[in-house]
């Protein structure tokens, strides 16, 4: 008999982590969400979530760039069916004014975290000969953003592990992809002000940035594609870079 699938998603208070909790619990998946600081914010998405679609769902308060939370989080983990990077930050400034610790910060959170719960699932997918990971990225991983030197290189270091990882697990019946997204209406974008918001829509062929939901849709998708698709960066960016 087939057993309950199970994901697990960092970052997942708000934004498409959030939204792909959401299209996962639709997919019948039991969740462990988890979040740095938000607790209470992820602990009612999880509450809803569970009364909605009669999953069981776990809110866990972890920073996933931390190695010794990440592996106490797995301590309790015993099957895992898919895995999605989603947690992440920003910053926005130049890069001679970015101090040594912002710097470590923005590679721990966006690209070590990647490392951090990989090197943690990957045991549990060998056991059943199957799993997914998604890594969200940014199109700023493949072609570098000014004022955005620190992020631009930890997102083109997801894009790149992504590509090794899949090659090292494709044996194995492991497929790991990563979204390259775009300009998505999240919190993280919310330090753009409102004219820099309207000229960045001006040069997006589609005209907006995209909904949180969108995303989510993509990881959808992928959880359902055949693992012989692996080792891609798919750019969700309404045709922009």
């Amino acid at each position: 008999m087939d057993h309950t699938k199970a994901a697990l998603i960092t970052g997942a208070s708000r934004g498409i982590g959030a939204a792909a909790a959401e299209c996962l619990a639709e997919e019948g998946y039991d969740l462990i969400l988890t979040c740095r600081n938000s607790i209470e914010e992820l602990e009612a998405l999880a509450g809803r979530l569970s009364e909605t679609y009669g999953i069981r769902c776990r809110a866990c308060q972890c920073d996933a760039g931390n190695p010794e939370a990440a592996e106490l989080l797995f301590s309790e983990i015993r099957q895992l069916d898919v895995l999605v990077n989603n947690a992440g930050r920003a910053y926005f400034g130049l890069l001679q004014d970015m101090t040594p610790g912002e710097w470590d910060e923005i590679i721990r959170t966006d690209l070590s975290a990647c490392f951090y719960t990989s090197r943690l699932a990957i045991p549990l997918f060998l056991k059943q000969q199957e799993g997914r990971i998604i890594n969200i990225s940014s199109v700023w991983g493949n072609v570098g953003a000014s004022m955005e030197s620190a992020y631009s290189a930890a997102k083109g270091g997801v894009n790149s592990l992504t590509r090794a990882l899949a090659k090292e697990l494709a044996p194995s019946g492991i497929a790991v992809n990563a979204i390259a997204c775009g300009c998505v209406d999240t919190a993280m974008n919310d330090v753009l002000s409102p004219e820099d918001k309207a000229a960045l829509c001006e040069e997006i062929p589609a005209g907006r940035f995209a909904k949180p939901s969108e995303i989510a849709e993509v990881i959808r998708g992928l959880v359902h594609m055949p693992v012989y698709l692996t080792g891609q960066i798919i750019t969700v960016d309404g045709g922009w870079i």
